[in-house]
């Protein structure tokens, strides 16, 4: 029997390994809608990924670019902002998704363009982009090292 040994080992050994491919994938979760689930950013000013901003159609984990759709998503988790950079037209509508297991907000610290106020953990608040174009850094005022930057253009 220890001719099945290897085999057991090799297929033991294939499943860690995709396992393991499995975890480091990220899983970006910014759509244009403004529910509370999330779904792959691709095209739109959209959101949540760990990283940064996307219009919810061109998510990267930290960047994203204008798009047509006036729509955009930023997810929390992990007491971080997903994407953490987003390009928006002026004027869209951005969703923000609270999936961590405590309150947030998203505020800006540049002239004090928006303020979400608390989101509960489950919940969305929707603010609108500023009209005139800039990079607008915001945070979580309860915690304060969760830093982002809207850029409108």
């Amino acid at each position: 029997m220890p001719s099945r040994r290897p085999g057991r080992l090799a297929l033991a050994l294939a499943f860690a390994c995709l396992t393991a491919v499995a975890g480091c994938s990220s899983d970006n979760n910014n759509s244009g809608s403004s529910d509370s689930s999330s779904a792959p950013a691709s095209s739109a000013p959209a959101s949540s990924a760990p990283a940064s901003s996307s219009p919810p159609s061109s998510a990267s984990p930290s960047s994203a670019s204008p798009s047509s759709n006036a729509k955009a998503k930023i997810s929390i988790k992990n007491f971080k902002f997903m994407p953490d950079k987003l390009t928006v037209a002026p004027g869209t509508k951005i969703t923000v998704t609270n999936n961590d297991t405590t309150t947030h907000t998203l505020t800006a610290i540049t002239d004090k363009a928006w303020n979400t106020g608390d989101i509960a953990p489950g919940k969305s608040a929707t603010f609108t982009a500023p009209t005139k174009p800039g990079a607008y850094k915001y945070m979580c005022t309860i915690h304060p090292f969760m830093k982002g930057t809207l850029t409108v253009r």
